[in-house]
């Protein structure tokens, strides 16, 4: 998702957001900022779906020798598992935008404070400040 260059990381070409001195926190340019991101980042994800179909389609065989039925079925199944997260995570970018259209995009479900530019542009679908997050997962590491 992150590409890294000597000017810092670029989340899908985008260049990290610079606020402007005395910007209000989530202003329309920041909006905007991920709003491209998650719309590029929905994009390509996609565009694996679609490679993935074609890829099956075209790779398709049935095997004679059972060894390599089942290895093909293997690549299959792996594939498609890749692709049912790619699901959640595309399910999960359209809840993004839809809280954008709402204003309610970068705000903490948990307590309401600010998310942060830096942390959305690391993973622009947390929807948790990181104290929540971290308090989330040890919550679930003492259940098991």
């Amino acid at each position: 998702m992150v590409e890294s260059d000597n000017k810092g990381a670029k989340a899908f070409g985008f260049e990290p957001y610079e606020s402007a001195e005395g910007e209000e926190y989530m202003s329309p340019p920041q909006e905007d900022h991920f709003r491209g991101i998650l719309l590029a980042w929905k994009k390509s994800l996609m565009e694996e779906v679609d490679r993935t179909v074609h890829h099956m389609q075209d790779e398709a065989t049935n095997f004679p020798d059972p060894n390599d039925r089942a290895s093909q079925e293997s690549e299959f199944s792996l594939e498609l598992r890749t692709r049912d997260r790619e699901r959640k995570l595309i399910k999960k970018i359209d809840e993004g935008i839809v809280r954008l259209d709402n204003h309610e995009y970068g705000f903490c479900d948990g307590c309401g404070v600010e998310i942060g530019v830096r942390r959305l542009e690391a993973r622009p679908t947390a929807t948790l400040c990181i104290d929540c997050k971290t308090l989330d997962e040890i919550r679930e590491k003492q259940r098991g």
